[in-house]
């Protein structure tokens, strides 16, 4: 297996919260065989019982819903492209140089970072990490304080109108103690949102990419699934035919809360130094 597409394991922050080891569950979309059919999103509303939140195309696509919110869990985003096969990293149907269209679709999900800044935003302990690795939102604890959804480096996590509560994908909790897939994935006639253990899941990953360099679609790529990067690797991670900007997703995605510490020291330090100032100046007033 090539260690450009999985250089190591992704850490389990489900024993590191405290829970008996067990692998660590997630999704894997594989964009490149996604028809955009949308049934991911509504098994999503269906079984969480998340309301209708817009049914008028964005122009642009056949897209109705626009993004990822607090009532929308699962989001099929749809592109166009057109250029040489060259220029998309695909396999020519005709001559060379002749200009093609092809549909980039692609399902966004909350992405159950390995080091999840909502989880450490939050001040009521609303988010926690449950023992299956993913990130949940208690809906009885939340407060509806919104500090969740600026900390997100992917802009996931929203807070839902009609409840005044922050809300996002659970990856089906309800349904995973039943030993039952989520919804998304049991809905998907074409597999490519694949429910599992996570270390499964990436090896089936970076098999099917290179699979797909063999066909001649050199444009694939993974992403989310390396454990160096800015949030130590998702439990959410896709299979992507261009670059993440495309589909709208960060190229660097950073957990936002990593320089937290160091701006408490340098902070501490300030106030120390601030109050030893005083203290010296009220000192010398005094002699």
């Amino acid at each position: 297996m090539s260690a450009h597409h999985l250089s190591g394991p992704l850490a389990d922050p489900a024993a590191e919260t405290g829970y008996p080891p067990q692998p660590r569950a997630g999704f894997f979309t594989d964009t490149s065989v996604c028809i955009g059919c949308k049934a991911c999103e509504v098994a999503c509303k269906e079984w969480n019982l998340l309301p209708e939140d817009g049914l008028d195309l964005t122009a642009t696509s056949f897209d109705n819903t626009g993004a990822l919110s607090g009532t929308t869990w699962r989001h099929v985003a749809f592109v166009e492209q057109s250029g040489t096969p060259a220029e998309l990293g695909m396999p020519s149907f005709g001559a060379p140089d002749e200009q093609q269209v092809r549909w980039l679709m692609s399902s966004d999900v909350c992405k159950h970072c390995t080091h999840a800044a909502c989880l450490d935003v939050c001040p009521t302990g609303a988010l926690i990490r449950t023992e299956h690795g993913t990130v949940l939102v208690q809906d009885d604890v939340c407060n509806g304080c919104g500090y969740c959804v600026p900390a997100c480096p992917y802009g996931v996590i929203d807070v839902r109108p009609d409840t005044g509560g922050a809300a996002k994908c659970t990856l089906c909790q309800d349904r995973l103690g039943a030993g039952l897939m989520p919804a998304c994935a049991t809905a998907c006639p074409t597999e490519s949102i694949q429910y599992g253990p996570l270390d499964e899941l990436r090896e089936r990953a970076a098999l099917r990419v290179e699979e797909l360099h063999e066909r001649g679609v050199t444009s694939a790529r993974l992403y989310g699934h390396e454990p160096t990067d800015g949030v130590g690797g998702d439990g959410a991670f896709f299979l992507l035919l261009d670059d993440p900007e495309v589909y709208g997703l960060p190229p660097d995605p950073v957990v936002t809360t990593r320089d937290l510490p160091s701006m408490w020291r340098h902070a501490a330090a300030a106030a120390i130094t601030a109050a030893a100032v005083i203290a010296g100046s009220f000192l010398g007033r005094k002699r």
